[in-house]
Formats: structure tokens, C-alpha cells, sequence
């Protein structure tokens, strides 16, 4: 039996599952589970990479231990983190993480050589002061020297995939988020990168989802106990996530609903016109070079937010010792409350407020609402705005690319809210179909098997998916 092993690393946690095929379906299951997590050192926000390291491979040697070992891996992370190697392959300096405040400001430098507008029509990535494109310029403005000893640039996936194999390879869905891309040809916007100071020689040629890595070094393959063939798969996991999604129809729509959730729908071209930006959608890099049109909305954050907080003892009226603060309560207790307040969810304010729960009640206090106090009453106002943001993006879609959709694809652990997603049917009047929840380690399964021969196709996967994994109709 052959194991393909998918490494899914998000900015709170870190998998390791392992899949193969059984009666024509795709069986996962996870053999390791990891912390991440954003430190502190010396005035920056960064991620431990070497402990992230040692985590990809104390997860391989589990599927040594298991007796489970796979012909491939591959690992996909959160877009525009970035870390710079030396003549050495050295890494130079930390991995600095995206919500570090190094970026404040950097886009008005940006701005002083390429206009924003220009930047959107040449890229099609919506602007985030988090973007790659600013992180550079931060390095540029602040720490030319770090620059100047570059010669490598490779996303956080790529540089672990280095780690593994000893081989530099840049691949392309993550490279998307840098917002150096040409749009319309998919490939590194020299031009602009010249223009923007930053040293050409650190973006070479880009791989596709799929591509051979190489085989482990033997220092790894040794300390794991096993050699594999490392594949990239779509290395930025909503690229993974949307490669999963179960659909084979061009009429459909999806939202990839984690921590951020990501609405848009596939195009076989760019839309960079004025009203994809204005309306703050981004254009990224998908399988077989496809574009995932989409928009960032807030998504599971908030509930996150104020599940942490009442976990932590915040107390509000007729609280008891024994409530229950679990994700699937607070949905289904959230389904039973009749407040009908509604905030704008996608309002900055809510990005990292010091309270989320006083967030969300002075919003409604300023508009004029009723003020949610109880966990279940907050819940309710919270999927009752993500629904209605759902709503005015679909709208936003269709109107921007002149298509009609009729149906939305929930996927991601977003796909198990049931109130949510009976919201989300309701609000944008088209039927909703979640799952799976697995999106992202499914799909970067997926590039492997595709790259192995599996699969013959995108669609042929995708069905399989869609027969593999219970997905539920709303």
C-alpha cells in the first residue's frame, strides 16, 4: 500500500497526516500534532523554525514507529512569510512573522515608486500591510545590509522543503502572495522588482504544485529512518484548501473557512479592473496556474477570539461553572438565541482588539443595537455578520466577473459549523455544500497523488474527494 504524507503547518498548529487510497476512496489519517506560534526576540514577532523543524521530522519518524512510510511529502504553510539565505545557504537572520510592525509604514514607501493602483494591475493582490512586497521594503529601508548578503529568497514551506532535500526550488502558489508576480503571466515581475530595489537575483525560476523536490539528504533520510521523494504540493495552504474543493462545476463558489475566511471562485485569467480592487479582492496563484479570485472576510477569528476569553473566566450575567465553551455548543446554543444585532465583520477594529467580546458589544452600542452579553447571544452576532458578509461578496462576484453562481463549497474546519452554514444558505439564497473539513491537508495529498499518477486530472480528484469525504447539502 502506498502513504503519502501531507504536512499542514498553520500560524497556531502543525499536522502530520498520512493518506492512501482503499476501494477507490482517499483514507486519512493524522499520526502527529504540533504547537506553533508567534515569539517574541529581540523587538520582533517571529516563528521558531528550528523548532518547526524538528517538529516535521519527529512526525516523519512517527510514521516510521507506525509502520507507515510514505513514497512522498510535501508541506504547505501560510502565504508571505519569507527568510533570506547567504552564498552559504545559510539563513540570515530570524523568520520574522507577517504581524510584526516592521511593515508600519512601508507601503507609502512603496508608493513613492509604483502607485498603488499600477501595483494592482500589474499583480492583482490585494493589499495587505502584511504582503511580502512590504516586508522587503522594510528590510530594504531598515537593514540594507541583510539584502545585500542575499542570494536566496524562498517562503517558509520552500526553505523547510530545502531543509529536507538540499534543493532550492520556489513554488509558484505561495510566490503569489508576494505581490511580485506578474499577473498576466504568472511568472516574477522583474521589471518591478528592479524598480523596487530589491536584488534580482533572489527570485528564479518557479515550480508548479506537483514538481519533484528530490529525495531526502541522507542526514535526514538517516535520522527519520526512511528515505521519500519530497513533492511541492500547492505549498500555500488556500491553495491546497481550494484544490479539494468537491466540485467540478465552473458555477460554483467557495469559501475556505478557517481563522480568515477566503471567498472567491477559479478563473482562467487575472481580473485586475478597478472593481476587483476597489472591492478588495485578490488574485492568487492556483493548480495548473489557475486564479483563485478571492476575498479575505474575517472569519472563524472572532469566534476564536471570544471562545479564548471566556475559557479565560470573562464573566457576563447567569454564568455557571459547568457552561460549555466548545465550538460546537457555542454554534448550536448561538442557533437558539433571538438577538438581532449585527456588526460589520470585516471591519478592522476586529483584526486584534484587546477584547473581542467588548469589541463586538461596543460596535453594537455604537450602532444603536441591541448589546450582546452572554456567550451565546456574541456567537449568534458573530455567524449572523460572517453570514451577511458571505451575502454582499457573492454579490460582489458576480457583479465584478459577470457570472452567476449557484451554489457555495464550504471547506475547511468552518465547514462543521451547522448554524453557519444553514446561515449562509439562507442569506445568499444558493444552496451550500460542506465539506470537507480537511480541505488543505486533502489537497496538498492531492498535488502528490496527481504527481504520482493517481489521478489523472484536477476533476478526477476532485471527485474523489467528493466521494470520499461526507460532504452535506444545505
Amino acid at each position: 500500500m502506498k502513504y503519502y504524507l501531507a504536512v499542514d503547518i498553520g500560524a497556531s498548529s502543525g499536522r502530520h497526516i498520512l493518506a492512501h487510497m482503499e476501494d477507490g476512496r482517499i483514507v486519512l489519517e493524522e499520526v502527529y500534532r504540533f504547537y506553533n506560534g508567534m515569539e517574541d526576540k529581540d523587538g520582533h514577532k517571529i516563528w521558531n523554525a528550528e523548532k518547526l523543524f524538528d517538529d516535521i521530522l519527529e512526525g516523519m519518524k512517527k510514521c516510521k514507529e507506525i509502520g507507515k512510510i510514505p513514497v512522498t511529502m510535501g508541506i504547505d504553510t501560510w502565504g508571505v512569510d519569507f527568510c533570506l539565505l547567504d552564498k552559504d545557504d545559510k539563513r540570515i537572520g530570524d523568520l520574522v512573522a507577517y504581524r510584526d510592525d516592521r511593515t508600519a509604514g512601508m507601503d507609502e514607501e512603496v508608493y513613492k515608486i509604483v502607485s498603488e493602483d499600477e501595483l494592482y494591475e500589474r499583480t492583482g493582490i490585494q493589499k495587505a500591510i502584511f504582503n511580502t512586497i512590504y516586508q522587503l521594503m522594510a528590510l530594504k529601508t531598515k537593514e540594507p545590509e541583510k539584502l545585500k548578503e542575499a542570494r536566496t529568497l524562498l517562503m517558509v514551506p520552500d526553505y523547510f522543503h530545502f531543509l529536507l532535500t538540499g534543493v532550492r526550488k520556489q513554488e509558484y502558489t505561495n510566490a503569489s502572495t508576494t505581490q511580485l508576480l506578474d499577473a498576466k503571466t504568472g511568472e516574477w515581475d522583474h521589471e518591478l522588482i528592479k524598480k523596487l530595489g530589491f536584488p534580482d537575483e533572489l527570485f528564479g525560476e518557479l515550480s508548479m504544485p506537483g514538481t519533484v523536490v528530490g529525495p531526502l539528504k541522507r542526514e535526514i533520510a538517516e535520522k527519520v529512518g526512511f528515505d521519500l521523494k519530497v513533492v511541492l504540493p500547492a505549498t500555500h495552504d488556500t491553495g491546497s484548501a481550494v484544490m479539494s474543493v468537491p466540485c467540478t462545476e465552473e458555477n460554483t463558489l467557495y469559501i475556505s473557512s478557517g481563522t480568515w475566511s477566503l471567498m472567491g471562485c477559479e478563473l482562467p485569467k487575472a481580473n485586475c479592473s478597478k472593481e476587483a480592487k476597489n472591492a478588495n479582492f485578490t488574485n492568487e496563484g492556483g493548480y495548473e496556474k489557475r486564479y483563485r479570485f478571492l476575498k479575505n472576510i474575517m472569519g472563524l477569528w472572532m469566534i476564536q477570539s471570544v471562545k479564548k476569553e471566556f475559557e479565560a473566566g470573562f464573566d457576563y450575567p447567569g454564568k455557571n461553572k459547568d457552561d460549555d465553551y466548545s465550538f460546537a455548543n457555542l454554534c448550536d446554543r448561538a442557533k437558539e438565541e433571538t438577538i438581532d444585532s449585527i456588526v460589520a465583520a470585516n471591519d478592522g477594529r476586529f483584526l486584534n482588539p484587546e477584547s473581542m467580546v467588548k469589541e463586538i458589544q461596543n460596535a453594537c452600542r455604537e450602532g444603536g443595537m441591541q448589546v450582546p452579553v452572554t456567550p451565546w447571544e456574541i456567537s449568534r452576532v458573530i455567524y449572523r455578520s460572517l453570514a451577511k458578509c458571505y451575502k454582499e461578496t457573492t454579490e460582489e462576484i458576480e457583479n465584478i466577473t459577470g457570472k452567476k453562481f449557484d451554489s457555495v463549497n464550504i471547506v475547511g474546519g468552518g465547514s462543521n459549523a451547522v448554524y453557519l452554514n444553514e446561515l449562509t444558505a439562507a442569506e445568499t439564497g444558493r444552496a451550500v455544500n460542506a465539506g470537507p473539513g480537511e480541505a488543505t491537508a486533502i489537497g496538498n495529498i492531492g498535488a502528490q497523488m496527481l504527481s504520482n499518477g493517481v489521478f489523472t486530472n484536477l476533476s478526477e480528484f476532485r471527485e474523489c474527494v467528493y466521494q470520499s469525504f461526507g460532504v452535506i447539502r444545505y
